[in-house]
């Protein structure tokens, strides 16, 4: 694995650079991501085509690059926060500029299609970057709290608990429950994001690594067989028995469709999960969900079976 550089911690008037590298935004998205941003006293600087559009993506793949790459090489822009996920993000990868992405690392945050970058500049540079909101989400005090502590205070070990909000709509929808499948403890660098994502990139030079490691994957919006034909892609290109361990996020809107029969999502995720000798559990706090906490991606961590819990065994940011 490549050595991991860890960006600069995040500071209270630092400028984040607000861009758009996969799916098209609006004006009411810029404006709610800007509030997102003042409110946590911080300044807000517009990628020049962070309103593009072409076709369903935002502008052409070099508009999109060419905000990625100014972010990265200016020096007063401590943090490049995506505003949304979408699509796109994945014909990016040959054109980054990984070297000067080593040269200015800065702090990345996002989750679903902002997979694709996490799991490349991991690959290409050792960058921690960071799944988790962005900038035009719905900030819950549990989001907001989780993602302040990784980002600006680097302490060397930090637990995560689970969100008790989601504990508590498991009642009334059972999948924001957490299921332990395999108990016990594991440790190992973080690494995985959205399932779709993950699988997208089996078998090219950006595919995540999680030999040895804790592999944490989420969906939405699809359905139990196409979870089960990534999951499948992702055992046989790598193999889950060769990670330390398995965290499924909270897959929202993901049980069967119109299919006249179908497996439920537990039962798409146990044909994969129960053959394993790790530790594995379902229903963690990351997601497409409002109540998610942030990962620092290729950071040492203990996953905690027993306790559902996540933690850091280091600081994500000098």
């Amino acid at each position: 694995m490549t050595p991991l550089i860890k960006p600069p911690r995040l500071r209270r008037g630092d400028t984040v650079g607000l861009i758009a590298p996969g799916g098209y935004t609006s004006e009411k998205s810029i404006a709610k991501a800007r509030a997102n941003i003042e409110s946590l006293g911080l300044k807000v600087r517009e990628g020049r085509y962070l309103r593009e559009v072409s076709g369903n993506y935002a502008g052409t793949v070099a508009q999109r690059l060419s905000d990625l790459h100014a972010m990265f090489a200016d020096p007063d822009v401590t943090m490049l926060w995506p505003i949304r996920g979408g699509s796109g993000c994945i014909s990016l990868l040959q054109g980054l500029d990984y070297g000067l992405i080593r040269r200015h690392p800065k702090i990345l945050l996002g989750y679903s299609d902002i997979t694709a970058l996490h799991l490349a500049i991991l690959k290409k540079t050792g960058l921690v970057t960071f799944h988790g909101p962005v900038a035009s989400s719905t900030l819950s005090d549990y989001a907001r709290e989780h993602m302040l502590a990784v980002l600006t205070d680097p302490q060397p070990s930090y637990t995560i608990p689970m969100a008790l909000e989601n504990s508590r709509r498991a009642v009334l929808q059972p999948h924001f429950g957490m299921r332990t499948v395999h108990g016990g403890s594991a440790t190992g660098p973080l690494i995985g994001g959205n399932l779709s994502l993950v699988a997208a990139l089996a078998g090219t030079p950006y595919a995540a690594d999680f030999r040895n490691g804790i592999l944490f994957l989420e969906e939405v919006n699809e359905a139990p067989y196409r979870i089960d034909r990534w999951m499948t892609q992702l055992d046989l290109s790598t193999g889950f028995d060769k990670a330390a361990g398995v965290m499924i996020g909270i897959c929202d809107d993901c049980g069967p469709e119109h299919e006249d029969l179908s497996l439920t999502l537990d039962q798409t995720f146990d044909i994969h999960l129960q053959p394993l000798a790790v530790p594995a559990v379902t229903g963690y706090s990351i997601g497409h969900i409002r109540n998610q906490f942030t990962i620092p991606m290729g950071v040492k961590a203990t996953l905690d079976a027993e306790r559902q819990t996540v933690t850091l065994l280091e600081a994500a940011v000098s």
